[in-house]
C-alpha cells in the first residue's frame, strides 16, 4: 500500500558563508527508511541566497560535496562580494528601515551567484541509494553570525498533472527586462492559489516555463529588489563580459583600457578558473567542460545557467488540509529577458500537479 506524502521542514545552520549541506542525510537520521518508503523526493529552499542544484547537474559531479563546492566557488569568482554592486547601497534601499540597514547583509555577489550557477528553490530528485540533496547556502554568515536556514523536504510516490494552463505576461519593450511574477498587480499567483484551491491540492508542485517559442528569456527564483533586478542584474545581462571585467578581483591590468581590453582580459580570466576546476575535478573533455564553455560566448543566454523552468511549492503546513503557494518572505518566481520580445508579453506554461 502506498504512503501518503510525507512532509519534514528542517532548521539548519550553515558553518560558512559558503556551505554544502547534505540534507538527505539529516531526513534519514530523523525519519530511518525515509529514502526507501518514498520513490522521489521534493527539496524546497525558502530563501534567496541558499538553494538546490537539479538532480542531473549534481550526478555530472559524481554527487561529491567538494565537487558541488568548487562548481560554485566558479561563479563566485564572476561575482566576487563587495564589487561595489548596486543592492550593497543601503542607504538606496527605501524599503529597508534604519534598523534593518544596521543589520542587513550587503550579499548582491549571492544573489547573482544564485541566478548565474543556476540554484532552484525547487527540486525534485528521484530516491536512489546514496545519492545525496545538497542545500548550496551562498550566504549562511553575516559577519561573524551564523543565520538559521529553513528547508522543507516532502517524500512521495508518484505527481499527477491536475491541469495545465497558460499565463500570459506583460513585459517592457526595453531589451533587458525583468518581471515578478508574485506582483500583486498582475494577480497571476492569486491565480494558481484559486487553482489549488479549487482542485483541494495539499501536496504538489507548480511548474512554471516559459512557452517553446519564447527566446532570449529565462525565470529564477530571486529577491525581487529594484538595485538588484533593474542595475545590477541589468549590467550583467546588458554586458557580461564587461560586467566580468569591471566586477571581477585580478582581471583589469589598466582599468581605463576597459573598452579595448575587457573581452581579453575577461576571457584569459575565465579560462584560468575554467582550467582550475577541470583539472582538480579531474573533469577535462566531460559534460562539465561543456557547460563550462558555455561561459565563452557573450550572450546572457551562455553566459547564465538561467533556466527555462522553475517549480513553486504547494503544501497544507499552514493549515492543515488547505494547500496553497509556498514561497519565502523575500521570494518571487521572476522573468528576466535579455531580448525584446516579438509582443509586449511572455507567454509561460504552467502544469501543476498533486503528489501521492
Amino acid at each position: 500500500m502506498a504512503m501518503p506524502p510525507l512532509e519534514v521542514n528542517l532548521a539548519l545552520t550553515p558553518k560558512s558563508r559558503l556551505d554544502v549541506i547534505n540534507v538527505s542525510a539529516l531526513l534519514e537520521r530523523q525519519h530511518p527508511g525515509f529514502f526507501s518508503r518514498f520513490r522521489r523526493t521534493l527539496y524546497c529552499s525558502f530563501h534567496t541566497t541558499a538553494g538546490y542544484l537539479e538532480q542531473n547537474l549534481c550526478s555530472r559531479f559524481r554527487h561529491q560535496e567538494q565537487s558541488v563546492q568548487e562548481y560554485v566557488k566558479a561563479f563566485q569568482q564572476l561575482f566576487p562580494p563587495e564589487a561595489g554592486y548596486r543592492h550593497d547601497e543601503l542607504h538606496l534601499r527605501t524599503e529597508l528601515s534604519e534598523a534593518q540597514r544596521a543589520c542587513e547583509p550587503r550579499n548582491g555577489d549571492s544573489h547573482l551567484t544564485y541566478i548565474g550557477s543556476g540554484l532552484r528553490s525547487c527540486v525534485s530528485y528521484d530516491n536512489r541509494p546514496g545519492t545525496p540533496g545538497y542545500f548550496i547556502d551562498l550566504d549562511g554568515m553575516n559577519g561573524a553570525a551564523r543565520r538559521t536556514r529553513h528547508t522543507t523536504a516532502i517524500g512521495y510516490d508518484r505527481e499527477d498533472i491536475v491541469i495545465k494552463r497558460r499565463l500570459w505576461v506583460p513585459v517592457s519593450d526595453h531589451p533587458v527586462d525583468s518581471v515578478s511574477i508574485r506582483d500583486p498587480k498582475l494577480g497571476l499567483l492569486e491565480e494558481l492559489d484559486g487553482v489549488v484551491r479549487e482542485f483541494d491540492i495539499t501536496k504538489g508542485k507548480i511548474e512554471l516555463a516559459l512557452a517553446p517559442s519564447e527566446r532570449n528569456a529565462g525565470l529564477t527564483v530571486n529577491e525581487y529588489e529594484t538595485l538588484l533586478m533593474k542595475h545590477d542584474l541589468h549590467e550583467v545581462l546588458s554586458n557580461p563580459l564587461r560586467f566580468m571585467a569591471e566586477k571581477g578581483r585580478n582581471i583589469l591590468i589598466d582599468p581605463k583600457a576597459v573598452p579595448q581590453k575587457t573581452i581579453n582580459y575577461a576571457k584569459y580570466d575565465l579560462v584560468l578558473i575554467v582550467n582550475n576546476i577541470l583539472d582538480s575535478l579531474g573533469a577535462n573533455n566531460s559534460p562539465l567542460e561543456r557547460v563550462v564553455d558555455k561561459f565563452l560566448a557573450v550572450p546572457a543566454a551562455r553566459f547564465l545557467r538561467m533556466k527555462r523552468k522553475v517549480n513553486l511549492l504547494i503544501s497544507d503546513r499552514e493549515i492543515q488540509g488547505r494547500g496553497r503557494i509556498v514561497q519565502g518572505t523575500y521570494q518571487s518566481p521572476i522573468l528576466v529577458q535579455w531580448d525584446r520580445a516579438a509582443e509586449r508579453h511572455r507567454i509561460l506554461d504552467v502544469t501543476i500537479s498533486r503528489f501521492r
